[in-house]
């Protein structure tokens, strides 16, 4: 139905259970896009959610709601508040805990089956009783094997097929051949496969639970966000300063934000002076000078001045819930791989089906004997059964991210693993990433000449201070051994610098305005200053204070760049992958960095709302970008990305979002996470080549007689046997070995 441009439309989110694989996912949309007045609809199988996008006063909620039901699934309205938010963390808690008791209780029901198979490999023949195996089987099979069914049945119903309908349909074949050769031959020891289709449910029910869990990880990036976002504010109210909650914050409202809170909105400075921490938002690592007509962000940290803020944005249009669309926007976009089996099993489901009925009506109508037919229809069901087909990726990719993980690559879901070996472009952000992250004084120049006796000075007035600053000049005179005096009458001089005493002398310490005020004479070190700004480092100045102020020198700092950094940036040269840097430091400052690197392009001054449109940019020119990055500030890029790699030195919010996170800081793993990724994938593909051949030879040899279902099981079994040796070969990886920077040309 067509709508008018000016037509008001609404954007709504809804919750969906049920969903089991992108098919799932696509029929789910496909219902809802039949809801008149629809205008888009994108189903996320990851965040087991939809968002919708609706013209005003057509259908309802309700409708929605009603449609995904047809459709075989239930959706529901996300929770609204903290209380409902919490009350559906714990219902989530134990859907997981039943999830994780199912496959336990599989795996100890499916044990005693697999026992004869393990010894039948040595030599050793011992079966257990039939009625035994019967009784282990039946409970896996449609008690806990029962979501196959339902999933399969809601496919069948939308005539189509997934991995559900297939692993309902061959475990089920194995099962009820088993139950005939029980009850036809009581008294012999014929073969059953009852071990076979438990087998391949405890599996699939394995595969299904560390999918469910990488799931639920997804949503943690969004909790950590709003986590930053203050429930209340301090509004001034007349002469009064009253505390109020965030959703009754108007604009123009006056914010009082005290020393060491988060700004609950965007606004700017209408009286104070402070340095704000801006980290979360620029990537910028030291704090800002904040004074009136300045504006601030919500969500960024007062450090020591009483600020107060005319709110010129609240709720969903500050910058902090700007970047939690941008995330949710990220992870709601469509998948750049979808699943290989699900796309596979959609056609090889009927396909089976299809040679199975013809085979049953073939032999009967050749040799009239119905049992004959019945036996070869279902040794083609049952060399069918997806064992190896369930085991190909899951085994890979369990073996792969366990490989990683013991050498500090954390690979949260398949898809990261999936895409990750295709990258062709690695975009860092520089701060805490290819840099420390903590400022170092890099240099301190005395006019006079006496550069220690400054150093010793600055760190008397810096003497308790927790600023970053003040932390790295006290490290320098602490590796420098210098003897810091006491200090006295120590003032902090908001938006500027601190003032003290120290052994009698009046000192300032701070920004070249703070000088300005005070009249001091700054071009014996001005050339210097200048040089040490362009290569992107923060000056401080120190004055003696009394008739005639005096410059006693300056201070430079900087950021270090991580040790390790360029041998990681040539080393990903040498695989052939491009690594560009985007930061939101300033221009000197970077420039200095990705020429030291040897970086292949950089971007400076960028905001986390640019960082993810550059990534976007790169991915529209066929690019596979892989952002890596440590802050909340990279959350909106390490979303958009194709694979986000995190640092677990930096922010959870950024571990939360990547697909991969480094558990140490060593830029060099991003290397070692792309090339078990390739490995991995490599793995993946033979697997389903294995995977399929034997179906591809078994299946005709099947009904044209040649394999009865006992050889038919056997070489289902080898099947699997061949995938799970060819992925255990994947313990044998090992990190590349390091390479010297100065030794890579």
């Amino acid at each position: 139905m067509a709508h008018s441009e000016s037509t008001q439309k609404l954007s709504w989110d809804l919750s969906i259970e049920g969903m089991t694989c992108a098919s799932c996912a696509g029929r789910v949309e496909k219902a809802i896009r039949a809801i008149n007045g629809v205008v888009d609809a994108s189903v996320n199988l990851a965040t087991e959610s939809a968002r919708i996008i609706i013209v005003e006063n057509t259908a309802s909620k309700s409708d929605l709601i009603f449609a995904v039901a047809a459709a075989g699934y239930s959706a529901h309205v996300p929770a609204a508040t903290a209380i409902d938010r919490v009350e559906e963390q714990t219902q989530q808690e134990k859907i997981a805990n039943r999830e994780s008791i199912a496959v336990l209780m599989a795996a100890a029901l499916s044990l005693p089956l697999v026992i004869p198979m393990v010894l039948s490999l040595t030599g050793i023949t011992w079966m257990v009783p039939g009625w035994i195996q019967w009784l282990l089987a039946t409970p896996v099979q449609f008690w806990l094997g029962a979501r196959f069914y339902r999933a399969g049945w809601s496919a069948l119903k939308s005539g189509s097929g997934n991995m559900d309908l297939l692993v309902a349909l061959g475990t089920t074949a194995g099962y009820c051949l088993s139950v005939y050769q029980l009850f036809a031959h009581p008294g012999n020891m014929a073969h059953y496969y009852f071990e076979a289709s438990a087998v391949v449910i405890t599996l699939v029910l394995l595969g299904k639970w560390l999918e469910s869990r990488a799931k639920r990880q997804t949503a943690t990036a969004i909790k950590a966000l709003q986590a930053l976002q203050p429930d209340t504010a301090r509004v001034r109210r007349g002469t009064e300063d009253v505390d109020v909650a965030i959703a009754e914050v108007q604009l123009n409202d006056l914010v009082v934000i005290k020393p060491g809170e988060r700004f609950p909105v965007d606004g700017v400075v209408v009286e104070g002076e402070t340095h704000v921490d801006e980290s979360m938002i620029t990537g910028e690592s030291l704090p800002v000078v904040k004074q009136t007509g300045d504006k601030i962000t919500s969500g960024a940290i007062n450090a020591e001045g009483l600020l107060i803020v005319r709110t010129q944005a609240v709720g969903s249009e500050t910058t902090l819930a700007r970047i939690i669309r941008l995330v949710e926007n990220a992870q709601a976009a469509k998948a750049p791989i979808q699943r290989l089996v699900d796309k596979v099993s959609a056609v090889f489901v009927p396909v089976v089906i299809s040679i199975a009925l013809l085979t049953f009506l073939g032999w009967w109508f050749v040799n009239g004997d119905i049992q004959q037919a019945i036996i070869n229809a279902v040794a083609v069901l049952v060399i069918a059964c997806p064992c190896a087909l369930g085991l190909a990726t899951p085994t890979a990719i369990i073996a792969g991210t366990g490989i990683a993980a013991q050498h500090g690559i954390l690979i949260k879901d398949a898809e990261a693993l999936e895409i990750a070996h295709r990258t062709t472009t690695v975009v860092f952000d520089k701060t805490g990433t290819l840099t420390v992250g903590k400022p170092r004084l890099i240099a301190h120049v005395a006019p006079d000449g006496n550069h220690g006796e400054l150093l010793r000075l600055t760190a008397a007035v810096q003497t308790g201070s927790e600023h970053p600053l003040a932390q790295a000049v006290t490290s320098a005179a602490l590796a420098a051994a210098i003897q810091v005096p006491s200090v006295t009458n120590t003032k902090a001089l908001a938006g500027r610098g601190l003032a003290a005493s120290v052994e009698g002398i009046q000192l300032q310490l701070g920004n070249s305005r703070l000088m300005d005020e005070l009249g001091v004479d700054l071009s014996p070190l001005s050339e210097r200053a200048a040089v040490l700004e362009s290569q992107g480092s923060t000056i401080s100045w120190l004055a003696r204070i009394g008739e005639n102020n005096v410059l006693l020198g300056l201070l430079a700092f900087s950021d270090e760049i991580k040790p390790e950094a360029r041998a990681a940036i040539a080393s990903l040269h040498g695989l052939g992958i491009q690594t560009i840097m985007i930061t939101g430091d300033n221009a000197g400052s970077a420039t200095t960095v990705a020429k030291e690197l040897g970086l292949s392009q950089f971007f400076a001054n960028v905001l986390p709302a640019d960082k993810a449109s550059a990534v976007t940019r790169l991915k529209r020119e066929n690019q596979t970008v892989a952002m890596v990055g440590d802050g909340i500030n990279d959350a909106p890029a390490l979303a958009a990305a194709d694979v986000g790699i995190a640092m677990a030195t930096g922010s959870d919010v950024a571990m939360h979002t990547a697909g991969i996170t480094l558990m140490r800081g060593d830029v060099l793993l991003v290397r070692d996470a792309i090339d078990i990724s390739r490995r991995t994938y490599n793995k993946i593909r033979q697997n389903l080549f294995w995977a399929f051949i034997y179906n591809v030879v078994g299946i005709p040899l099947a009904a044209f007689g040649m394999l009865n279902p006992v050889v038919a099981g056997a070489a289902m079994a080898l099947s699997s046997v061949s995938v799970v040796s060819n992925t255990l070969l994947l313990k044998r990886w090992k990190p590349v070995p390091r390479v010297k920077s100065d030794a890579i040309k």
